[in-house]
């Protein structure tokens, strides 16, 4: 093994690290909101949330890349990702309320999935026969965990599925923005942009903050930028088809602090359903990589 060969080693296992890392951290934001959700609207927490966030996402930005970092040619593009973003996540964060972390983690795993489906439907793009395949086989998995028809059926469980096929709109979405732009812009716009749309919608939802609840609306902030970093600078230190993969481990941390702080415990259904979800995930990714799309 060559000098080169042992430093791409490294990179790899550093960025899966990084990459279970930041789905940690995620997953503590997603813990900490649903303990704020007992008081506070969702609508509320995604503010807070949005509104600490920015001044973290403005020094990251400009220590990452200055100044440039700022500007934006399509900046309707990232008003209309802002809306996605809060819609997305206001349904998630209402359904951890009252269907639990883990089933709604668990469910909220098919967008990868959706995004197959949604880009073959709107914008055209191929999908073969074993991608549309992936896609049915994930969402058979959904079906095992929500049990329509059946005496155990609850609605809400429905929201994170909405959730995911939101998310798959707003992934997809970062095609309209100007190639030139990094990262860095997408995230500052992004959460900019949330943070006005959320600022316009939160008044009929605002209740007073306790002084208590303040260090859990910086942990939601913190935990929720530092995953989003940490999950991005895995995927620029390896290969996608390693690293997305461990996206899945959120299903792990869903179940812990749940069953931590909540004692929630999923059924044996929801994990098989998790399973076929995860496993149709992860098909999905590999034979993206193996075919080179």
């Amino acid at each position: 093994m060559t000098i080169s060969d042992t430093s791409l080693d490294a990179s790899r296992l550093t960025g899966m690290t990084i990459m279970c890392v930041g789905v940690a951290c995620l997953g503590a934001n997603d813990a900490l909101a649903k303990t704020l959700a007992d008081t506070y609207s969702p609508m509320q927490i995604l503010f807070m949330r949005n509104i600490l966030a920015l001044p973290f996402a403005l020094v990251l930005a400009l220590k990452m890349q200055g100044a440039s970092a700022l500007r934006s040619r399509r900046p309707v593009i990232h008003l209309v990702r802002g809306v996605l973003w809060i819609v997305a996540t206001y349904l998630f964060f209402t359904s951890i309320t009252y269907v639990g972390l883990a089933k709604s983690t668990a469910l909220l795993m098919v967008s990868p999935l959706l995004i197959v489906a949604v880009a073959a439907v709107f914008l055209k793009e191929h999908a073969d026969w074993k991608r549309w395949a992936t896609v049915i086989c994930g969402m058979t998995g959904a079906l095992v965990i929500v049990r329509p028809g059946f005496a155990a059926f609850d609605p809400v469980a429905v929201l994170p599925i909405l959730a995911a096929l939101v998310a798959a709109f707003l992934m997809l979405s970062a095609r309209w923005v100007d190639e030139s732009e990094s990262f860095w812009t997408l995230m500052l716009y992004l959460t900019g942009a949330s943070a006005i749309v959320s600022a316009m919608i939160v008044p009929f939802f605002w209740v007073p903050i306790l002084i208590g609840d303040v260090p859990l609306f910086f942990g939601v902030a913190v935990f929720g930028t530092a995953g989003m970093v940490l999950m991005t600078q895995a995927f620029r230190m390896a290969p996608a088809v390693l690293v997305a993969p461990l996206d899945y481990t959120a299903l792990l941390w869903a179940t812990l602090f749940g069953w931590l702080f909540w004692n929630e415990i999923p059924d044996f259904l929801t994990y098989v359903g998790a399973s076929v979800i995860i496993l149709s995930g992860v098909y999905s990714i590999v034979s993206s990589h193996g075919s080179g799309r």
